[in-house]
């Protein structure tokens, strides 16, 4: 199975920039995609940011041209930074991966969760 950790969360006015990085570990055959999701307080998880191992990678209309996630395939981490910051962007951020791990099962992948809060 995979082992995602996450790092960076914290307080930030708004404009302001944050960066938060995730490294995954454990036993497992592959991993896709990875990127991050988030959750505000009385909605539901939604997509910010994914990169698959091609180097695609798909934005949330939200935060397009805000924020901008990247990945290191060799050493199974993913970042996002976070520029231009608003107050609605306020949630938990998770990191998730969508990994293999066996040859032919698929799985899904989240980490502990991280707070960014976006306040002046």
């Amino acid at each position: 199975q995979v082992k995602l950790v996450e790092s960076g969360g914290g307080l930030v006015q708004p404009g302001g920039s944050l960066r938060l990085s995730c490294a995954a570990s454990g036993i497992f055959f592959s991993i896709n995609a990875m990127g991050w999701y988030r959750q505000a307080p009385g909605k539901q998880r939604e997509m910010v940011a994914l990169v698959r191992t091609d180097g695609s990678r798909d934005y949330a209309d939200s935060v397009t041209g805000r924020f901008t996630v990247s990945r290191d395939n060799a050493e199974n981490t993913v970042d996002l930074q976070m520029n231009s910051l608003k107050p609605e962007d306020t949630a938990v951020y998770y990191c998730y991966a969508d990994f293999q791990p066996q040859r032919w099962v698929a799985a899904d992948g989240w980490g502990q969760g991280t707070q960014v809060t976006v306040s002046s």
